[in-house]
């Protein structure tokens, strides 16, 4: 009965040979795929690497831009500080030039004010002194007239600008006795400082002041000497 059963073939032998090939494959495909991974994940370290180290390069720049960054910035406070400090000296140095000229300018107006005054004063000088040597002409002659008609004469004191007026003849009793006075010139209106005998003031101021109007000085020398023989007697 054995004989008569057909004969079954299942194959066995090429299924164990197409595992074995297919173990094979999928061996090869597995140590691949660790070989590639594990090239991958090299080459994701040095990568990684690369770019850490890019960051930290990056890093010392960014450090070095803000200090430079920094640095300029102190730059460029520094220089709005020094623009600004020179321009309060332009401000300052332009008062200073300003109140110069403004002190030169008047002192101008000043020197050109005291010159005039000057020029005022020579000319005014100048009339009166050639007033006084015309009077001075006139009255040469005169003065010999008069110290003849009244008994006078003149003697100088050792004071520049005082003389001394000497008369005689003032008293009937005694012709020798002497009355005299002495008349400081040294300003535009004479005075009497000194005077013997003595004579009330108010008519000497009276003769002094007719003499400053006038300038009339033999007028004057007799209306003295008239006071003179008046507090003779």
């Amino acid at each position: 009965m054995a004989d008569s059963l057909p004969s079954i073939n299942f194959g066995f032998d090429d299924l164990r040979d197409r595992m074995a090939r297919f173990t094979e494959k999928f061996d090869t495909f597995i140590a691949k795929g660790r070989k590639q991974v594990l090239e991958e994940r090299n080459r994701f370290r040095i990568n990684v690497a690369e770019l850490q180290e890019d960051q930290r390069l990056k890093t010392r720049e960014i450090e070095a831009l803000a200090i430079k960054s920094s640095s300029h910035a102190q730059a460029v406070d520094k220089e709005a500080a020094e623009t600004a400090e020179l321009h309060a000296a332009i401000a300052s140095i332009s008062q200073q030039r300003d109140a110069h000229a403004q002190h030169r300018d008047r002192i101008k107006s000043e020197i050109a004010s005291v010159r005039k005054q000057i020029a005022q004063r020579l000319s005014a000088q100048q009339q009166y002194a050639q007033a006084i040597d015309d009077q001075a002409q006139h009255n040469v002659p005169e003065l010999d007239f008069w110290q003849t008609y009244l008994c006078m004469r003149i003697e100088g004191t050792g004071t520049v600008d005082r003389v001394k007026f000497i008369f005689t003849h003032v008293d009937e009793k005694d012709w020798e006795r002497q009355a005299c006075f002495e008349l400081d010139m040294e300003k535009r209106d004479y005075r009497v400082v000194s005077i013997k005998p003595k004579v009330e003031a108010e008519q000497v101021e009276r003769c002094v002041e007719r003499l400053n109007d006038s300038r009339d000085l033999g007028h004057f020398l007799k209306g003295m000497r008239e006071l003179l023989t008046a507090a003779v007697k």
